[in-house]
C-alpha cells in the first residue's frame, strides 16, 4: 500500500491526537486534519470526574499538549465543527457548516455519547458528565447542592460519587445491578467497591432501578426508585453508560453494531479506520470482536492504526486494561473478568487492605486484579499475557 498524502481524522480528542503524533513519529510528512465537535484543543477525560470536578485542577491542566506542541505537529485543527456524513466511494466527509473535506485515509475517533433518562431534559439540576464543559458546569453546581444522587454505578458514576463525598456532600449511589461496577468486576469484587463507598458515608442503593425523576418548580427534587422509595436530591448526575457516536455514519455502508465494526487491523473499509471507544475490532487473541472504553486502549490503538496507515501494521491484540481512582484506592484490571470467573487471591485478601488476585476460568487466567497493589497486579499480568499467547498459538495451529 502506498503512503497516503492526506489523512483526515474525525475526532480531535485523545484518540485523534495520538494518531497524529504516531504518524508524525513514524515520519509521515503528508497533510493531517483533525475535526473536533468541541471548541477545546485535545484534552484528557479521566481527570474530569476527579481533579476537574473537585476543582483541584483548572480546566487547562487537562489539555494534553501546549499550543506550541500542537503547532509542531503541522496538523490543521478544525474545532467546533461536527461531521454529518461520509461518502466512502468519493472519500469525502460533510461538516455541519456546509464544507466537504476529501481524504486519502479517514480515521474515525468520535468516541461516545452519554445515555440520558427520558425525563431528564425537563428538569434543571440533572447532569451528565462527558466533556470538559460538563465537568466545569457540574463543579459549579456541586457547591450549593444539599443532596446528590448519582444514577449509574459504573466506573464513571463511582468516581463522581467519590469526588462528591470528598467535597463533603451527602450522596446516594443508585444502580439496578447487584453491586457497583459489577459489569467490569463481577459481583464479588463489586461488593468490595460497595463497602468502600459505604465506609465513606455513601448511601448505596443497588439492585433497584429508577422509575423516574421528580421535580419541584422545574428543578429536580427527588429520584423515584422502582421499589417506590424516593431519594431526596437537588442535584442528580446520570451516569448510565454511553453509546458509540456513529449516527453520522448510518447511510454510508459501514457495518455498525455497538460501534464501527473493523478487522483485526482496525480497518472498517478501504481507507477507513476506527480508533478508541467507537471502534469494535476483531481481537485475534481473544477470538472475538471487542470494543473497549478506556484511556489506555485509545493510545495503543492509535499507534497500531498509524503503523497500518504507514504500511507496517500487524493485528491489534492488546491485553485490555483499565483503572479507577476512588478515594485513596486505585483499582487496576488487566484482561477481562468474564462472567463465572473465580477470583484467586495472590497477595493480600480482598476486603482487607491492598491485594492482588487473578480472575480464572477453568484454571486459566483471564484477568489480573490490583487493589492498591501496582507491583502485585503487574506480576499477575504476566500470567494473563501467557494465557492469551497460548490461545493465539492454539488458534493458529
Amino acid at each position: 500500500m502506498s503512503t497516503p498524502t492526506d489523512v483526515l481524522v474525525v475526532g480531535a480528542s485523545a484518540g485523534g491526537l495520538a494518531v497524529t503524533e504516531a504518524l508524525r513519529g513514524k515520519g509521515y510528512d503528508g497533510r493531517i486534519r483533525l475535526v473536533g465537535q468541541e471548541r477545546h484543543p485535545p484534552y484528557d477525560r479521566p481527570p474530569l470526574s476527579k481533579e476537574i470536578l473537585a476543582g483541584s485542577w483548572p480546566a487547562e491542566r487537562a489539555f494534553l499538549r501546549t499550543p506550541a506542541e500542537l503547532d509542531a505537529l503541522r496538523a490543521e485543527f478544525v474545532l467546533g465543527r461536527r461531521a454529518e456524513g461520509l461518502d466512502i466511494e468519493a472519500r469525502t466527509v460533510d461538516l455541519d457548516d456546509g464544507r466537504t473535506l476529501s481524504y486519502d485515509v479517514l480515521v474515525v475517533a468520535t468516541g461516545l455519547i452519554p445515555r440520558r433518562l427520558p425525563d431528564q431534559h425537563h428538569l434543571t439540576g440533572v447532569h451528565t458528565l462527558h466533556t470538559l464543559d460538563d465537568a466545569d458546569d457540574l463543579h459549579r453546581q456541586l457547591a450549593p447542592a444539599r443532596h446528590v444522587a448519582v444514577i449509574g454505578a459504573g466506573v464513571l458514576g463511582c468516581e463522581i460519587v467519590a469526588t462528591a463525598r470528598c467535597l463533603g456532600l451527602p450522596v446516594t449511589l443508585i444502580d439496578p445491578a447487584p453491586a457497583p461496577m459489577a459489569r467490569r468486576l463481577g459481583d464479588e469484587l463489586g461488593a468490595h467497591v460497595a463497602a468502600l463507598h459505604r465506609r465513606h458515608g455513601v448511601h448505596v442503593r443497588t439492585g433497584v432501578g429508577v422509575a423516574g425523576l421528580i421535580g419541584t418548580a422545574g428543578h429536580v427534587s427527588a429520584v423515584e426508585l422502582a421499589d417506590g422509595e424516593r431519594v431526596t436530591a437537588d442535584l442528580v448526575v446520570v451516569a448510565i453508560g454511553a453509546t458509540p457516536a456513529v449516527e453520522w455514519l448510518r447511510a454510508d455502508g459501514l457495518s455498525l453494531s455497538d460501534g464501527i465494526e473493523c478487522d483485526s487491523h482496525c480497518r472498517a473499509a478501504p481507507g477507513v479506520y476506527a480508533v478508541g471507544d467507537v471502534a469494535r475490532w476483531h481481537h485475534e487473541g481473544l477470538g472475538t470482536s471487542i470494543r473497549l472504553e478506556n484511556r489506555t486502549n485509545v493510545t495503543q490503538q492509535a499507534m497500531a492504526v498509524a503503523a497500518d496507515i504507514m504500511g507496517a501494521g500487524s493485528p491489534y491484540t492488546p491485553v485490555p486494561y483499565f483503572w479507577s481512582d476512588q478515594y485513596d484506592v486505585r483499582i487496576q484490571i488487566h484482561g477481562i473478568i468474564a462472567p463465572g470467573s473465580r477470583i484467586r487471591p495472590l497477595d493480600g485478601r480482598p476486603g482487607v487492605g491492598r491485594f492482588a488476585a487473578l480472575a480464572e476460568i477453568d484454571g486459566t487466567a483471564v484477568a489480573a486484579i490490583g487493589w492498591n497493589h501496582p507491583r502485585g497486579v503487574m506480576a499477575a499480568r504476566r500470567q494473563v499475557i501467557d494465557a492469551l499467547g497460548a490461545r493465539v498459538v492454539s488458534r493458529g495451529a
